[in-house]
């Protein structure tokens, strides 16, 4: 039997599939489909003609705008049937068409997107993906399967990231730009072919991020750029050789694990 409160409003058009979980306050609209499987948390507002399917938890208070399917199977060949998981995070806005699949067993289990996310309309999500807090994906963008983006990062409109990539924190990705490598940290990467054109100096002064942090970023970029050494050396030079908390992420973020190199000045 489902799980519905009694202060959830469910329209009589909406189909809900015995053992889902209804939280309190929760809105679901005519035309939606809830699976059996299905978690919803206080105050998740589902439209109309939403569908959410497989095992998938939503989290206070997120909005799903008509016609997004969050949980459908993988779109990777390699997935066969088994059971795993959409986990997506608090007060996020999902506008129309968009997509979330689950993860797949090789790539852990589990899709997992943050609190107080934006995905505008036509947005994918694939398996296995890791998605911070606060980012931004602008509409049609997409990400494939394994990728990682830091919290407040934006995808512009029209991108892609390709597998296996990771963007870091407070990075911002152009419009119509395919992302190949890793984006360090408050990075901006724009073209069609993605290359790393400086700073997201806007969101940086945005965030309120001191005047002595953003001149230890621009003096970092520009070791990374022209030092001597192998990229990663010149990491490791920087993480000697500052005091600013954000050279020190940039520096741990490219000293870390990367499935697909980095794009470099």
């Amino acid at each position: 039997m489902s799980t519905i409160h009694a202060s959830a409003t469910i329209h009589p058009q909406a189909v809900i599939e015995d053992g889902a979980r209804i939280g309190p306050d929760c809105h679901i609209g005519p035309f939606c489909v809830v699976g059996a499987e299905v978690v919803l948390d206080a105050g998740v507002r589902l439209d109309s003609h939403v569908v959410v399917s497989g095992q998938t938890s939503i989290g206070a208070n997120t909005q799903v705008h008509p016609f997004a399917v969050l949980g459908g199977i993988p779109q990777d060949l390699k997935f066969g049937g088994e059971k795993t998981r959409l986990e997506i995070g608090a007060r996020c806005r999902i506008r129309e068409h968009v997509t979330m699949n689950p993860g797949t067993a090789g790539g852990g289990g589990v899709t997992r997107v943050g609190d107080d996310g934006l995905f505008m309309a036509g947005c994918h999500v694939a398996h296995d993906c890791m998605v911070g807090d606060h980012v931004i994906l602008v509409n049609n963008a997409a990400l494939a399967g394994h990728c990682q983006i830091g919290n407040g990062a934006i995808i512009g409109g029209l991108s892609g990231v390709h597998q296996f990539v990771r963007v870091g924190e407070g990075a911002i990705i152009g419009a119509v730009t395919m992302v190949t490598a890793d984006v360090i940290p408050h990075a901006l990467v724009q073209g069609p072919r993605g290359v790393l054109d400086g700073l997201n100096l806007v969101g940086l002064k945005r965030k309120g991020v001191a005047r002595s942090d953003i001149t230890a970023l621009r003096a970092a970029l520009q070791m990374l750029k022209q030092g001597e050494g192998a990229f990663q050396d010149r990491a490791r030079r920087l993480r000697d050789d500052t005091d600013s908390d954000y050279v020190r992420q940039i520096v741990e973020f490219v000293l870390a694990d990367s499935d697909r190199g980095f794009l470099t000045p």
